[in-house]
């Protein structure tokens, strides 16, 4: 004799099952037709969660519940020793957008949207960024001199933006981390001083930028160095009164902040109560206890 409550269960597993065959069967239409009509569908856009190609799994259900929870490449499976054609194919075009991410710069119409000005370290383009990380932690004269003309002096918080080494996780994650870590530190009281962006940035670069503005905490949003299963994270590296040489164990940093980690709304809040307790604690780093 079933119960009503396995009975119930059979019956939500055979929708489920239908109901994603159907998907499945959509998708493969709509990709034919696309194919016809010249177009070639975009691999990436299928979610590697959903993605499970093992033939007669002793436990599929299960197995896609763990895929559900991360976007490593689980349930791949292979061809005799290699990859299946659709798993290299996503292989490759992960690494093509971690390396576009990488080469690309911010727009100048995305600052414009985001409202914040400009400037540079002294890295003279992408190329020389990425094979001198020394140089992406120094300004000019002119451009600090420029950056106290534009900036509240002596704020209790400076944040600011930076492209490090991925500029999508910049164009992905400001426009939802900056509004809700501003609000946050005005909920809190503190006073902010005028968010920028900085270009050829490196974390020790708000180093400089502090002792420019004096600001008690400095904020840097930056992007993270990407992998194969996001190009859009970002960290946010916080320091409390810090200084050109200071020990990189007395910055806090909250990291993965993208779709697939914290959430960039959830982060900006997050780092307002961090700052928060920084400021409350007066220190950063390994010392601060949360």
């Amino acid at each position: 004799m079933i119960s009503d409550n396995e009975l119930k269960n059979i019956i939500e597993k055979i929708v489920f099952e239908v109901l994603k065959t159907n998907k499945d069967e959509k998708k493969q239409e709509d990709s034919t037709n696309k194919a016809d009509e010249g177009f070639v569908p975009d691999i990436s856009e299928k979610d590697l969660k959903e993605q499970f190609n093992i033939p007669d799994a002793f436990n599929a259900d299960e197995y896609l519940r763990v895929k559900s929870r991360t976007s490593a490449r689980l349930g791949v499976w292979r061809a005799g020793p290699r990859y299946l054609t659709d798993t290299l194919l996503r292989f490759r075009a992960d690494h093509a957008a971690a390396m576009d991410t990488v080469f690309t710069d911010v727009t100048d119409e995305f600052l414009k949207e985001a409202g914040l000005f400009s400037v540079s370290t002294v890295c003279k383009s992408r190329e020389e960024f990425l094979t001198r990380p020394d140089l992406g932690r120094l300004f000019s004269k002119e451009v600090i001199d420029e950056i106290k003309s534009k900036c509240k002096h002596n704020p209790t918080v400076q944040v600011y933006v930076s492209d490090g080494l991925s500029s999508s996780a910049i164009t992905a994650q400001t426009k939802d981390i900056l509004p809700s870590l501003l609000q946050g530190l005005s909920a809190y009281g503190h006073d902010v001083g005028t968010p920028f962006f900085v270009k050829y940035g490196r974390v020790g670069a708000m180093d400089a930028i502090t002792e420019a503005l004096g600001s008690t905490v400095t904020i840097v949003l930056i992007g993270e160095r990407p992998g194969l299963a996001t190009s859009e994270s970002m960290s946010a590296y916080m320091s409390y009164k810090g200084f050109v040489g200071m020990k990189e164990a007395d910055r806090t940093v909250v990291s993965n902040i993208h779709s697939d980690g914290i959430s960039a709304a959830e982060a900006g809040a997050h780092i307002a109560h961090i700052v928060n307790e920084m400021i409350k604690q007066k220190t950063a780093g390994l010392n601060l206890k949360i």
